[in-house]
């Protein structure tokens, strides 16, 4: 493994480690993130979503790109063919990529997005209380390494 620093800068443009892929960012430090994170690995049986915590050389890479902030992270993200999604939306997109039956969520859309936000808002900010914090990221395993950016 090659211990060199790793800057912003390094590696591929943005843009082509987004090109035609589905890419989920989430804390990496945060249980449920990181939980949520490992059920998307898990129920994706067609490798739709690439994943990328937020603390990643590539995660800040991404996010410097895009204009948001590098911590204080309040919503996971999903980006779909150049398109974000945050929050409740974001999670519905997901949920609805896995295919039945986790695609069933998608009826939460009947809700005001509003009431689903800040519902979504009210988990985010209390979920290091709720459900704690790791000490550092998730490291992927080899064989689920070729699913994260």
């Amino acid at each position: 493994m090659n211990d060199a620093p790793r800057h912003l800068h390094d590696g591929p443009p943005v843009e082509d480690l987004l090109r035609g892929k589905k890419v989920v960012m989430f804390d990496g430090e945060c249980v449920l993130c990181s939980g949520f994170a490992r059920f998307v690995l898990r129920f994706d049986c067609k490798a739709r979503f690439r994943l990328a915590s937020m603390q990643s050389v590539v995660g800040q890479r991404i996010l410097a790109h895009l204009g948001l902030p590098l911590s204080d992270w309040d919503s996971n993200l999903v980006i779909e063919d150049g398109t974000l999604y945050f929050k409740s939306t974001a999670y519905i997109r997901i949920m609805t990529g896995l295919g039945a039956p986790w695609s069933w969520i998608a009826i939460g859309r009947i809700v005001p997005l509003p009431v689903r936000d800040w519902l979504y808002d009210g988990i985010a900010r209390n979920r290091y209380r709720l459900f704690g914090r790791h000490a550092s990221c998730m490291v992927p395993t080899p064989d689920i390494a070729d699913r994260f950016l």
